[in-house]
């Protein structure tokens, strides 16, 4: 390593922000350029430790100490290399990553862990820049053809590794855009979609054919994909959004987040003329303390609401660790991110009850009353705390409350996939209960992370270049990326 004391030289230091009230006003990311020295001292913070637990903490692998030390010595070519040759799209991790590296970092166990998102996302702007991201059309094809039914991140990493195997490689997508979830769901303070864009214009200058419209299961069948592909990989998430099942969920102005957040994308994107549900002048109640529940507040805020109430089942989480949750454990500490900063009253230990209408069928108010957690039989349970039951403002409620598994809308079963009692599609090594058929991302392991979605689409990858030609070249996520990426990279 460049710097050997540069985790007792340097502290943790992060870009700035624009403010809340400037960046409220557009959805523009909200993050100022970070560049040159200090983004070279945030790398030589890595300590190069003996067992980098950071490697562990990545779904990935991203062989994080040597991408830093490489930012360090300013080798930006070596630094994209190495980071690419493990992650399809640092450009999108690098964004909206959560970063289970970052609580993994050894420094984390008494100071503030290396900033490797930030460094991930300036290595990737960097390779765009310095003209190091350029297509790379397999030299040799292979005759096989695969079709990749969805375009989140868990279908594009597939279609990139088995593109660059040699294998044609379809790409369908319902949505008249590429990107799933990136592009419908995550709003573009988080990540901008030229993005996404720029992306897909590499991709398919590298021979990936996207085909959008197209609905598998309606506008083109099932049936006519098997005949017409050799393998099949289905990556269409998990959409299937969790239910509140309480009195008056079902008046007006109760919705499921991702109706609001996608029809919002829309209208950024110049696609939609204006979002069917506006939060405007509304007293807004979002239920759900996650990063969707976040999305909702970020974007009622920019609609203008008159007031965001954010509510959660559970207890408020400490600011920093405590002895039940030490280091390398995930940090169950209090997350505030720029939506909270721009607006929102959080509430916790609050149990919902019933929403009240009035005779129009609109939603009005919603009933709750506050919990009490206690430990028993080694179990937490709540109990609801008498005298605190109230009734809150609503003209409008988001439900951000997790996904129980795919879409039920057939396209398992028009594929010949089987599922297990909890929601979820049957599958051995990513291969479902029809051989040709396989699954990745969400769709198979359930609600998660899109750092978790392209390590799955990758691992995906490999599954399918075996059947094809019964054995792969494709790097796995336990081998040596770096040394077999060099050797399958092409002219």
């Amino acid at each position: 390593m460049g710097a050997k004391e540069g985790f007792m030289l340097f502290k943790r230091e992060l870009p700035d922000t624009r403010t809340p009230e400037e960046r409220i006003d557009d959805y523009k990311e909200i993050y100022k350029p970070f560049e040159g020295e200090k983004l070279n001292q945030q790398a030589a913070r890595c300590m190069d430790c003996g067992i980098p637990f950071c490697h562990q903490g990545c779904p990935l692998g991203n062989i994080i100490p040597d991408f830093n030390d490489a930012v360090y010595r300013n080798e930006w070519e070596e630094a994209f290399n190495i980071l690419r040759s493990t992650n399809n799209f640092p450009e999108f991790t690098g964004r909206i990553c959560p970063a289970p590296c970052e609580a993994s970092c050894v420094l984390g166990i008494n100071k503030d862990p290396v900033a490797i998102e930030l460094i991930e996302k300036n290595i990737a702007e960097k390779a765009y820049e310095m003209g190091f991201v350029v297509p790379k059309p397999p030299k040799i094809r292979t005759g096989k053809t695969v079709a990749i039914i969805g375009s989140g991140p868990a279908g594009l990493a597939a279609a990139d590794q088995l593109n660059q195997a040699g294998h044609e490689v379809t790409v369908f997508e319902k949505d008249h855009k590429v990107g799933g979830l990136l592009r419908y769901g995550i709003p573009d303070f988080k990540m901008e979609k030229w993005v996404i864009d720029r992306r897909v214009a590499v991709m398919e200058k590298e021979g990936v054919i996207f085909s959008t419209n197209t609905d598998v299961g309606f506008n083109i069948k099932a049936d006519n994909i098997l005949r017409n592909f050799d393998a099949v990989i289905l990556a269409t998430g998990a959409q299937q959004p969790r239910e509140l099942k309480i009195k008056g969920s079902d008046l007006k102005g109760v919705h499921f987040a991702m109706d609001f957040l996608g029809k919002q994308n829309e209208v950024v994107s110049g696609d939609l003329e204006k979002n069917p549900i506006s939060a405007e002048g509304k007293h807004v109640i979002v239920i759900g303390g996650g990063d969707t529940g976040s999305d909702c507040i970020g974007t009622s805020n920019r609609h203008g609401a008159s007031s965001i109430t954010q509510l959660e089942l559970l207890p408020k989480p400490p600011k920093q660790r405590t002895i039940l949750n030490p280091w390398p454990e995930w940090p169950m500490t209090l997350k505030t991110s720029s939506s909270h900063e721009e607006g929102v009253d959080r509430v916790f230990s609050i149990l919902t009850k019933e929403f009240i209408g009035n005779e129009k069928g609109e939603v009005t108010g919603l009933v709750l009353v506050d919990l009490e957690w206690k430990e028993e039989n080694g179990r937490m349970q709540f109990v609801e705390i008498l005298g605190t039951q109230r009734t809150l403002a609503c003209d409008l409620a988001f439900l951000a409350i997790g996904y129980t598994g795919p879409a039920k809308n057939g396209l398992l079963e028009a594929f010949g996939v089987q599922m297990l009692e909890n929601s979820l599609p049957k599958s051995k090594e990513y291969q479902s209960t029809n051989k040709k058929v396989f699954l990745a991302g969400d769709m198979r392991r359930g609600q998660s992370l899109v750092v978790w979605a392209i390590s799955e689409g990758r691992e995906a990858a490999v599954r399918v270049d075996e059947y094809l030609q019964g054995t792969s070249f494709l790097p796995r996520k336990d081998e040596g990326y770096y040394e077999v990426e060099e050797e399958m990279l092409t002219d």
